[in-house]
C-alpha cells in the first residue's frame, strides 16, 4: 500500500475512535470477542458510511452496513448498532436477524436476549423467541425479574391459549419458584382460565406467604366471577397483612364501586395515614365524604389536599364551591368558583356560577353570563348551550329551550349532545315527530350512544306503540351500558306496556336499587299496583314523594292509583 494510503487510513481511523466509543476498543479491556479480520480499508469505509447514514437519518442503510460488519468482525458490538438502527427504522426482519446476531456474539448479553425476545414475540414468532427465553430464565440472579417480564412482554400478543402453553412450558424446570407460578396465572387469567388462576396463585401463595402483588392479582381474578368474592378475599388478606397499603387501596376502590361508602372512607383514611398526607389521597377521602353528607370532613380534608399541594387546586376550589353550595353557602360557593384560573377548569366553574346565579338571582341573568363567555372553542360552545338549555328547562321555560337548541343544533349539526338534547326539549312540547327524527338520526352518527337508543325506546314504549321495536332499542341500549339504572327503567317499562308485569317489577327493583329516582318510583308503585300490591305501591309513592314532594310524575302517579 502506498504510503499517502496508510497515512489516510490512520487519519481515518483517528477520527472514527473520536466519534464512536464502540469502534475499535482495546479488546483486554471488554468482555467481546477479538476481531476476526484485519482492520482494512473497505472494513473503515463501511463503518464511516454507516455512522454517516445513521447521522443523516438513513437508519436502513446504517443498519444493512453495521450488520455487514458484524458478519464479516463477529464484533458483537456491530450486531448490536444494527438492531438498534433496524428498530429504529421499523425494519423488523433486519433487527431481527441483527438482534440473533447479537446475541449469538454476546451470549451472556441480557440486553441482546431480551432485544431478540422482544422482536420475535412482536412479529408473533412465539417458538422462535422460545430459546432466548430459557436463556433468560437460566441466570439464577435475575430469573424472578424475567418471569415478572414475561407478564408484559406478551401483554399484546392475541393467541392468548398459545402464551400460556409457552410460560406453562418455560415454569416447569422451576416449581419452587413463587413469580413462575404467580407468571402462569397471569397467562391463565389473561386467557379466560380463572381457575387455573386461582390454582396457581394459591401455590405462589404457599411459597412466599402474604405476597402483595400475587394477593392483588388474586383479587383482580374473583373479581372478574364475583366483586363480593373478591371483597372477601381482600378482607381476608387484610387481617392476616394490615400494612399492606396497594392491597388496601384495592379493596377501598372495590368497595366505592360497590357503593359502601362509610367502609371504603374508612379504608382511605388509613391510606392517608400511611401515605402522611398523601395528597391524591386526601382528595378521594374528600369526595367520599361528600358521598356520605359528611361536609365538614369533607372540606377538612380537601383543604388538606391544597395545603399539601395538590397537583389541580382548580379541581378542589371546584370541590369546595360544590359543599359550600350543598349547605347553602352561596357566597362562600361563588368565592371558590372565583378562585378557578384561567385554563381547563374555568368553563367548568362559570357553569356552577350560572347555576349559582340561576337559583338565587334568575335564569336570565345566568344565560346572559353565560353568553358573554368569549373565545370558546366548538367544544365548549356546545356545553354553555347545553347548560343554558338546561336552565331554561329548571325553569319550565320548554319551548324557550327547544327554540334555543334547535338553533344550536342548525349552527352545530354534528354534535350528538346537543341533538339529543333537542329531542329530549322536542318531547317536552310534545313535538314527538321531531324527537324519534333526531333519535333515529342521532343513532346513525353514533352508533354506540346507548341513551339514543334508550330515549327512542321509552319514547315509543310511552306512547304504547311500536313496542317490539322500543323492547328491541332498550335491548340494544342495556348492551351497551348494562348497569345504567335508566335504561333498566325503560326496560321495565316497556315489559310493562307488553303486559309482563314479573319481568317488569324485577327490572324496576334494580333499577330502583342502583337509584332512588323519583320517577322511577313512579312507574315501579304503578306496576306493583296493577300486580295488586297495592299497599306496597302506595308506601313506596307516599315514601318518595317526602323525598321529592315537588316531582310532577309522582305526584301525577300517585293521584292516579289512589283514585
Amino acid at each position: 500500500m502506498p504510503k499517502y494510503q496508510n497515512q489516510k487510513l490512520a487519519t481515518v481511523c483517528a477520527f472514527l475512535l473520536a466519534i464512536s466509543p464502540i469502534a475499535f476498543a482495546d479488546n483486554t479491556a471488554t468482555k467481546t470477542k477479538p476481531l476476526q479480520t484485519e482492520l482494512n480499508g473497505d472494513f473503515v469505509y463501511k463503518y464511516l458510511v454507516a455512522e454517516i447514514a445513521s447521522q443523516r437519518g438513513d437508519p436502513n442503510l446504517s443498519s444493512n452496513l453495521f450488520l455487514d460488519l458484524a458478519k464479516s468482525s463477529r464484533d458483537p458490538r456491530m450486531a448490536e448498532r444494527a438492531a438498534k438502527a433496524a428498530i429504529y427504522a421499523n425494519n423488523p426482519k433486519l433487527a431481527i436477524q441483527a438482534s440473533n446476531l447479537w446475541a449469538e456474539l454476546d451470549p451472556d448479553s441480557t440486553d441482546a436476549q431480551q432485544a431478540s425476545t422482544q422482536l420475535l414475540v412482536a412479529t408473533g414468532k412465539l417458538s422462535e423467541a422460545k430459546p432466548h427465553l430459557q436463556k433468560l430464565l437460566q441466570k439464577e440472579d435475575t430469573r424472578a425479574s424475567a418471569f415478572l417480564y414475561l407478564n408484559g412482554l406478551f401483554a399484546r400478543q392475541p393467541d392468548k391459549n398459545a402464551v400460556l402453553s409457552l410460560i406453562q412450558e418455560l415454569a416447569k424446570p422451576y416449581p419452587d419458584l413463587p413469580e413462575a407460578h404467580f407468571t402462569i396465572a397471569h397467562a391463565a387469567w389473561t386467557a379466560g382460565k380463572s381457575d387455573l388462576a386461582i390454582k396457581e396463585l394459591d401455590a405462589a401463595d404457599k411459597l412466599r406467604p402474604g405476597w402483595e402483588f400475587s394477593a392483588q392479582l388474586h383479587g383482580q381474578v374473583l373479581m372478574d366471577k364475583s366483586q363480593d368474592s373478591a371483597l372477601e378475599f381482600y378482607r381476608g388478606y387484610m387481617s392476616q397483612y394490615p400494612n399492606a397499603n396497594d392491597v388496601r387501596l384495592s379493596m377501598a376502590r372495590l368497595l366505592v364501586n360497590l357503593k359502601k361508602f362509610d367502609e371504603a372512607k374508612s379504608e382511605f383514611v388509613k391510606l392517608v395515614e400511611a401515605s402522611k398526607g398523601n395528597p391524591e389521597i386526601l382528595v378521594v377521602v374528600g369526595l367520599l365524604s361528600i358521598q356520605s353528607n359528611d361536609y365538614a370532613d369533607a372540606e377538612n380534608y380537601l383543604q388538606q389536599a391544597l395545603a399539601a399541594d395538590f397537583k389541580d387546586p382548580d379541581q378542589i376550589y371546584i370541590y369546595l364551591g360544590q359543599i359550600a353550595e350543598k349547605q347553602k353557602h352561596d357566597d362562600q360557593a361563588l368565592s371558590w368558583y372565583n378562585k378557578v384560573q384561567p385554563g381547563e377548569r374555568a368553563l367548568e366553574a362559570k357553569l356552577n356560577i350560572a347555576n349559582l346565579m340561576a337559583r338565587t338571582q334568575n335564569v336570565d341573568a345566568a344565560i346572559a353570563m353565560l353568553d358573554d363567555l368569549q373565545d370558546l372553542n366548538n367544544e365548549q360552545l356546545v356545553l354553555v348551550m347545553q347548560a343554558q338549555a338546561s336552565l331554561l328547562g329548571q325553569a319550565k321555560r320548554y319551548q324557550e329551550a327547544y327554540d334555543l337548541l334547535e338553533k344550536a343544533v342548525g349552527n352545530l349539526p354534528g354534535s350528538p349532545e346537543l341533538i339529543y338534547d333537542y329531542a329530549m326539549a322536542a318531547e317536552r312540547i310534545q313535538k314527538l315527530d321531531v324527537t324519534e327524527t333526531e333519535l333515529r338520526k342521532l343513532i346513525q352518527l353514533k352508533p354506540d350512544f346507548a341513551q339514543a337508543y334508550n330515549a327512542l325506546g321509552y319514547t315509543l314504549a310511552d306512547r304504547n306503540v311500536k313496542l317490539d321495536e322500543a323492547r328491541k332499542l332498550i335491548e340494544k341500549a342495556l348492551a351497551l351500558s348494562p348497569n345504567d339504572y335508566f335504561i333498566l327503567d325503560s326496560m321495565g317499562w316497556v315489559q310493562y306496556r307488553l303486559g309482563k308485569l314479573d319481568k317488569a317489577v324485577d327490572f324496576l327493583r334494580r333499577a330502583y336499587t342502583a337509584q332512588t329516582d323519583p320517577e322511577i318510583a313512579a312507574h315501579l308503585g304503578e306496576v306493583l299496583w296493577h300486580q295488586g300490591k297495592h299497599d306496597e305501591a302506595v308506601e313506596l309513592l307516599d315514601t318518595a314523594l317526602r323525598e321529592y314532594p315537588e316531582n310532577e310524575t309522582l305526584i301525577n302517579t300517585s293521584k292516579k292509583l289512589k283514585q
